[in-house]
């Protein structure tokens, strides 16, 4: 995934101000692509010298008022190229099973505190994962774009979810790991 293609989705969803785009990112495409204010205000103006998206007039003077952008037809061709092309599956990488690998050979000190920091941080996520699956995927809301939003929901819930249930087995198969002293 890009971020020009997050954004593009974004502003097709909903035309917005930078700093509204940065609040959504925040909130939804956030927990599986972030980025930062400044990566977004730079991708926007990418954006818009590609004639992907452009800023919507203003009635006020532009000087110090936030501009809201919108995609145009050549950004809506290019999402939906984007769309269409296969991608391979990315591998995995998360620090955390390289460490506990690390630790089998030099130790496990500090290590299962960081797990239990893990865990914890895995439930909070998991946990807005479920309160947003509730607000806004309520019965009856079954059309085809809320099928989709809630299948890509559901994918963090299941992840979250994988985390939650390894880091419990690990915690529960840490005491019969012996600790070794680092040399």
């Amino acid at each position: 995934m890009s971020l020009p293609h997050a954004i593009l989705t974004a502003l097709l969803e909903k035309p917005s101000s930078g700093l509204e785009l940065t609040r959504r990112f925040d909130k939804s495409i956030g927990f599986f692509w972030s980025a930062t204010h400044q990566q977004i205000y730079r991708e926007l103006g990418k954006l818009e010298a590609e004639g992907h998206i452009r800023a919507l007039p203003s009635d006020q003077p532009a000087r110090g008022q936030k501009k809201n952008y919108e995609v145009l037809p050549a950004g809506r061709a290019e999402l939906a190229r984007w769309t269409a092309t296969a991608q391979d599956p990315k591998p995995m990488r998360d620090p955390l099973p390289v460490r506990l690998r690390a630790a089998a050979v030099v130790g496990t000190a500090g290590i299962e505190e960081d797990l239990r920091r893990h865990l914890e941080l895995h439930e909070r996520q998991l946990a807005r994962y479920r309160e947003i699956e509730e607000r806004d995927f309520r019965p009856g809301q079954d059309g085809p774009e809320d099928r989709l939003r809630h299948l890509v929901l559901r994918a963090g819930i299941d992840l979250e979810t994988f985390w939650t249930r390894w880091l419990r087995q690990a915690l529960a198969e840490f005491p019969e790991v012996p600790g070794q002293d680092p040399a």
